[in-house]
């Protein structure tokens, strides 16, 4: 019972964090948007572009290699291993971590001049690269921690990180606004170098604390097969996210590419690009966030359910995930859809950005089934399979950005996104279902939850016509309040509240066989 009570609270701290970082990280995106504009947001999604690929080849695979060690040497109860088997991670951390810096430094022109497009990234490529160390050291501390059962330290290192950067962008952000995109994005990104360097010495001191506490006085003996046996996780992982990051970074490179081609012009370019990904995209995933402590809760029962061959739990269990992820998204994207211009008026004073909102919210269960489509496969041991995925979809999406947006610009990337999603999450969709046996409930999941919030809009939008006062603010908190009210009203005679009792006592009481 002490294990459950462990696992909860630690699911609790890391829902509420990771709600309150995501809404902290919108907040700073609205705040950003505001001062640099479409075309600067654009130049800014651009940098980091490159740098997700860096901090991939940096980070990739050394969290999961610390926790998944860290947790066998610390069970066999002999602190010298435990402790060698740390401070060979350590290092192998940071010589990735310097060999990304490295060569971020040393092909910030080149690849600002010829994959990018546009010299004036190569500043804030040069201003990011110091801070890759730090990432990958940051990255074994908290695999350590996670391995410990421990997330307050990992927690508290992002809630710091997050308070830093916020802290300065809002130093900087007032006067960068009259430096050009160029100087104003290299300075908002000094901020993420200094808060991670920051954030990593925190995880530092705390993670010396609790060695020293584990491991007494010993003396750090490397286990003998050390080596094998780090590169064994981290040679998989490590390739296969760094190709799959490779081929997302070279769609967001062609993006603003082809919008060129289309537009001739860099700045009208840059400006749908940065309108579309750094502005738009954010605000279709935050209510994504509400949705992990679904996935905290389940998705491990989903793995036990599938090792001890629990056939019937674990369709109970797949059920429930697939149906509250869809009736969630269908609200969501309701919900963005019917206000998607008061909200682009409200957060951003860009109308531009509404259009987006409008055309992509009706995809956004896509979205979030392909999300927790994949997490169930890992669950399943279906890392193979998800990877596999990963790589077609960034290959169609690849060739469909080449074949469409030269000719139709933004028009073609939209389309793209929805076949993307949609795909992936079909292809999640029917690999479950091939892997586990358990049937797929169309009309339950997917028809039921769309006609009762068309029904639910049609007579709340209404009431939001005839009786809602002017203004933007007024539109949207009805619109939520009468739409989203009689979609869970709709939702209570079909046994939605039974099922999301079960959803919270999944971890205390799974499903049994008959």
């Amino acid at each position: 019972m002490a294990g459950v009570r462990v696992y909860l609270k630690n699911a609790a701290i890391l829902t509420v964090t990771g709600l309150g970082l995501r809404a902290a990280g919108m907040v700073l995106r609205v705040y950003m948007a505001a001062l640099l504009r479409a075309e600067g947001m654009g130049l800014y999604q651009l940098i980091f572009t490159v740098y997700g690929l860096t901090a991939t080849v940096a980070t990739a695979g050394m969290s999961v290699a610390a926790t998944r060690l860290a947790a066998e040497e610390l069970a066999r109860l002999e602190a010298p291993r435990a402790a060698g088997m740390m401070a060979k991670l350590t290092r192998l951390s940071l010589a990735l971590g310097f060999a990304a810096c490295a060569a971020q430094l040393l092909l910030a022109r080149p690849v600002a001049r010829f994959a990018l497009g546009d010299t004036r990234a190569e500043l804030g490529l040069l201003v990011l690269a110091p801070s890759l160390p730090f990432m990958a050291l940051a990255a074994v501390f908290k695999g350590y921690f996670f391995a410990r059962q421990r997330v307050g330290p990992g927690v508290k290192s992002q809630v710091f990180e997050q308070a830093v950067r916020i802290a300065l962008a809002a130093a900087v952000l007032p006067a960068a606004g009259d430096w050009g995109a160029q100087y104003a994005c290299a300075a908002l990104v000094a901020g993420n170098t200094v808060s991670e360097a920051l954030a990593c010495l925190l995880l530092l001191h705390d993670y010396r604390k609790d060695a020293r506490r584990l491991f007494g006085g010993a003396r750090p003996a490397l286990p003998a097969d050390a080596g094998r046996r780090i590169w064994h996780i981290l040679a998989p992982v490590e390739g296969g996210r760094c190709l799959d990051s490779a081929l997302h970074t070279a769609e967001n490179m062609l993006v603003p590419a082809c919008l060129l081609a289309f537009l001739g012009s860099r700045a009208e370019s840059l400006a749908q690009f940065g309108a579309l990904k750094g502005m738009a995209m954010p605000v279709l995933l935050f209510p994504f966030s509400f949705l992990t402590p679904l996935a905290t809760l389940l998705l491990p029962e989903v793995t036990r359910a599938h090792i001890l061959g629990r056939r019937r739990t674990l369709e109970t269990l797949v059920g429930r995930i697939m149906l509250f992820t869809n009736l969630f998204s269908v609200l969501a994207g309701g919900l963005i859809a019917l206000n998607a211009a008061p909200l682009a008026r409200l957060l951003y004073r860009d109308e531009s950005v509404g259009l987006y909102l409008l055309v992509l919210a009706p995809v956004l269960p896509g979205m979030y089934l392909d999300a927790m489509g994949d997490s169930i496969l890992k669950g399943l041991g279906e890392e193979v399979a998800t990877f596999r995925y990963s790589i077609w979809d960034s290959m169609l999406r690849i060739a469909l950005v080449l074949l469409l947006m030269p000719r139709f610009g933004m028009t073609g990337f939209l389309v793209v996104m929805w076949a993307s999603n949609v795909t992936s999450a079909l292809l999640n969709i029917f690999r479950i279902r091939k892997v586990t046996g358990i049937r797929t409930r169309w009309f339950e999941w997917f028809i039921q939850p769309a006609l009762l919030f068309a029904a639910a809009a049609a007579l709340g939008q209404t009431f939001v016509r005839l009786a809602a006062p002017a203004g933007d603010v007024w539109q949207v908190a009805c619109s939520v309040a009468a739409t989203g009210g009689l979609f869970c009203a709709f939702l209570l005679p079909l046994g939605a509240g039974r099922q999301l009792k079960a959803v919270l006592d999944a971890r205390r009481a799974p499903a049994k066989e008959n």
